[in-house]
């Protein structure tokens, strides 16, 4: 099994220039906020973390809870929130240390915080039961979720989620970051990171400039590149099947053919794993079909959300 990963890619990047040459400094909270607020109450601390939460839709609708992946923001999900907020209640945020979301006070990154969190969010939001939907390290932290507070979980959709071994990735083990990487913090250059972003998409057309930008702009909030580094540091996996085993939420696998940062072969593993699962895939598409093909990933979604 393979994973590509936008900062094991950035190896290249910073290892081609000087800081001094491609120095990328952080953009202040002001100007983000005014380019990618919506309003100002979406900024909420919930258990010591201001989180940025966007929470659309019928107050009294089942709940849709969606978690982004490494290196992404709530933004991710604008096709699929704008199609679902008049029937579903949409609650998406960006986990902490990305978007708008602050970094972690006490710098915990693990699955475990996430969890917690998640918890402490759906209390904070009065929701007692909700559908968690993630893609990528999200769905590595939406199966967790569902596994270990099953009370809270309705039904489970995960698109290309992470958590089996690959190469960096080993079982119980600190992935290995190359030293170089922690240049990152300073060295960004946008047209880099956009040609690293690419492989995410099979339709180029899909990578636009405002798309690349706000991939950008939200990594250089400050704090971000700092968390990203902590984040990945902290991704330890283990053997996720006698975890996977153990979730009863009727599970949706969403999966782009043309996955190439986690290949769709991967999903034989989940179908194996997850008692109650099934699997719809997706030809001609990439790892991030909510941005990439939501026409086409809407209706096995609204299909499977529908199912009693």
């Amino acid at each position: 099994m393979k994973r590509r990963s936008i900062l094991l890619a950035l190896t290249g990047v910073v290892a081609v220039g000087t800081a001094a040459a491609l120095y990328t400094p952080d953009l202040s909270r002001e100007t983000l906020e005014r380019q990618y607020l919506a309003k100002a109450t979406d900024l909420r601390v919930v258990d010591g973390v201001r989180l940025h939460v966007r929470d659309t839709g019928p107050r009294t609708a089942p709940v849709l809870l969606l978690l982004h992946g490494f290196g992404a923001s709530l933004h991710t999900w604008e096709p699929w929130a704008r199609a679902l907020e008049g029937e579903y209640r949409v609650v998406r945020l960006d986990l902490p240390g990305s978007g708008l979301s602050d970094p972690d006070p006490a710098g915990d990154y693990t699955d475990t915080r996430s969890v917690r969190l998640l918890t402490a969010l759906l209390d904070t939001l009065g929701v007692a039961r909700a559908t968690l939907i993630g893609n990528s390290m999200g769905g590595r932290i939406a199966w967790t979720f569902a596994a270990r507070v099953p009370a809270r979980t309705d039904k489970l959709v995960l698109i290309s989620p992470d958590g089996f071994a690959s190469p960096g990735f080993e079982y119980d083990k600190a992935p290995e970051v190359p030293a170089a990487l922690a240049l990152m913090r300073y060295v960004l250059p946008g047209p880099l990171l956009r040609m690293n972003l690419e492989p995410a998409y099979v339709n180029p057309a899909a990578m636009t400039d405002s798309l690349a930008a706000r991939y950008h702009d939200l990594m250089r909030a400050p704090g971000a590149r700092t968390a990203l580094l902590q984040r990945m540091r902290q991704t330890i996996l283990t053997d996720p099947v006698p975890t996977l085993r153990t979730i009863q939420a009727p599970t949706l696998l969403l999966w782009g053919e043309a996955d190439a940062m986690i290949p769709f072969a991967n999903s034989a593993d989940y179908l194996r794993a997850i008692p109650h699962a099934t699997l719809v895939a997706l030809p001609g598409v990439g790892h991030l079909p909510f941005e990439e093909a939501p026409e086409r990933s809407l209706p096995p979604l609204r299909a499977f959300l529908q199912r009693q």
